[in-house]
């Protein structure tokens, strides 16, 4: 029997299993990618404002930490440049999820033991996980091609090619990861920990130099891709870097395969102290959700500090832009263009928040299906007392990692501690109320608890890419961020505030009596 045997049908398996998450996250990033040409053409709707942005951009070592070097000032090449390393980000976080959820995950859960143990080849698991990132990937590449095939000549296929090739090579290093270690957690950990520094490498030798030449850009995926100059002159031998280390990658991690027993790794997973300290249910839920935690905590610190850093720069580049003032207003009102901007990076701060919350809450919709609530619940412990477990650090965390993005926007930004830190702190309810959605589907309707993933991208999206498009306010308030006072600037209104934390309560409520009275799953 070949070590490929099977691959056919793990791949078509694989694609059902998938068949609503992939979907959702290619057209998230398609969608953010498309709308961008439109967008920049309303707000730099001539040559000489498309002219005066790029020199702007490219004299700025903070904005070209955020999004990198300018090369062209067609609105193809703005749009690449604009958006080009975050979708690349996306496609690689897609990957790495697809990757590491059909090999590790799947023999975490038992599953693969027995899938194992009919006509499947060694290799054939690992094989259809790569197969089902590349098809996610070549469906990104197509939309993202077709998308903006109208913008002149062969940029939109290099922007699209990239985009599927950043995806592949974290795929890649997702197959590995997931071959050395034996926990799924710890493979998504340890591979986002491999992007992170990705974007590093790429935001500190963008800083240094507006050419994107500086070694540490070359050092990262995620600089070949703009090194690839979409729109801007095209450089299609770059591909071929990214050609090299996936296929790098590939074969280390089909090497490691073949020389491990199903459900072991490379790093098995280091024992606990010889005396516990995991003497509760609330303790454990904090060992399990700490790692999490903490990263989010330093990532929103540092994002704070970034944030408040161009906070100058930014007010004084939308200064003579009526139509990027606007955005900036509607997103962060009128209080003038400094505290607007502050207060629109304060919300997006909030929105992303909200994905940290609805990840911490549905651990435990993890932890019932893996079966490893069971042995807990076996004990002295109510279902009430063990979700608490959980949602403390889910709801506690999302405050704290406010906390520490307000601290770090008040280090950036020199000036004024306690508006910027209030204005960070008000985004809760709204967090909140997002975390409180996802209690109550995995109470209520289990099945349906990663919908609440779907909730949480909805109102991200209806926060970042509404302002940009005008859409109507009707729209903006189906979003709980869309409620809350603009600060700082703004009035503060306590009215809002209040009805969003009555209603995160009465949905956590609601949430945990659905889980008290139906039967736990399997």
């Amino acid at each position: 029997m070949s070590t490929l045997t099977g691959t056919g049908t793990l791949v078509r398996f694989a694609l059902r299993r998938d068949r609503v998450t992939i979907p959702v996250w290619i057209a998230v990033n398609a969608l953010m990618v498309l709308s961008m040409p439109n967008t920049l053409e309303g707000l730099y709707g001539t040559p000489a404002e498309r002219a005066d942005l790029a020199r702007q951009m490219n004299t700025n070592a903070s904005f070209r930490t955020l999004v990198g070097p300018v090369f062209d000032t067609s609105v193809g090449a703005l749009t690449a440049w604009r958006v080009g390393v975050y979708a690349g980000v996306l496609a690689a976080v897609t990957s790495l999820l697809v990757v590491v959820r059909h090999t590790r995950d799947e023999e975490e859960s038992g599953r693969q033991e027995l899938v194992a143990s009919g006509m499947v080849g060694r290799r054939a698991s690992l094989t259809a996980a790569l197969l089902t990132a590349a098809v996610a990937n070549a469906v990104l590449a197509l939309l993202v091609t077709a998308g903006l095939a109208g913008r002149g000549g062969p940029g939109a296929l290099a922007l699209g090619l990239g985009l599927a090739a950043v995806g592949m090579v974290f795929a890649t290093t997702a197959a590995i990861l997931a071959q050395l270690t034996e926990s799924a957690r710890l493979a998504r950990g340890l591979t986002a920990a491999v992007l992170g520094a990705a974007f590093v490498l790429r935001a500190a030798g963008d800083a240094g130099t507006d050419g994107g030449t500086s070694v540490l850009t070359w050092l990262s995926p995620l600089g070949w891709l703009e090194n690839l100059r979409p729109f801007a002159g095209e450089r299609w031998w770059v591909l071929l870097l990214f050609a090299a280390a996936a296929l790098a990658q590939g074969a280390v991690a089909y090497a490691l395969a073949g020389r491990r027993d199903l459900g072991m790794s490379f790093l098995p997973t280091r024992p606990g102290p010889p005396a516990g300290r995991l003497g509760s249910a609330a303790a454990l839920a904090w060992r399990l959700q700490r790692g999490g935690v903490l990263g989010w905590c330093a990532g929103f610190f540092l994002a704070g500090v970034v944030y408040g850093g161009i906070t100058d720069g930014a007010a004084d580049l939308v200064r003579g832009n009526g139509k990027a003032r606007e955005v900036f207003e509607r997103m962060g009102g009128h209080s003038g263009l400094t505290d607007a901007f502050l207060a629109s990076m304060t919300g997006m701060l909030g929105m992303i928040a909200a994905l940290y919350v609805v990840a911490s809450v549905l651990r435990l919709h993890g932890e019932e299906t893996s079966g490893r609530a069971e042995p807990v619940l076996a004990g002295a412990v109510g279902r009430l007392r063990w979700a608490a477990g959980h949602l403390v650090p889910a709801f506690a965390g999302a405050a704290l990692i406010m906390l520490l993005a307000g601290l770090g926007l008040a280090a950036g930004y020199g000036k004024e501690t306690g508006p910027v830190l209030g204005a960070c702190l008000v985004q809760l309810p709204a967090v909140w109320v997002v975390g409180g959605v996802a209690v109550l589907l995995y109470g209520v309707v289990p099945r349906a608890a990663t919908a609440a993933w779907g909730v949480a991208v909805a109102v991200l999206l209806i926060g970042w890419v509404g302002p940009a498009l005008d859409a109507p306010q009707a729209v903006l308030d189906l979003s709980p961020f869309g409620h809350l006072p603009k600060l700082p600037g703004g009035d503060m209104a306590w009215a809002p505030v209040l009805a969003l934390l009555g209603l995160a309560v009465v949905l956590v409520t609601a949430g945990l009596a659905g889980l008290r009275r139906r039967d736990m799953t399997a």
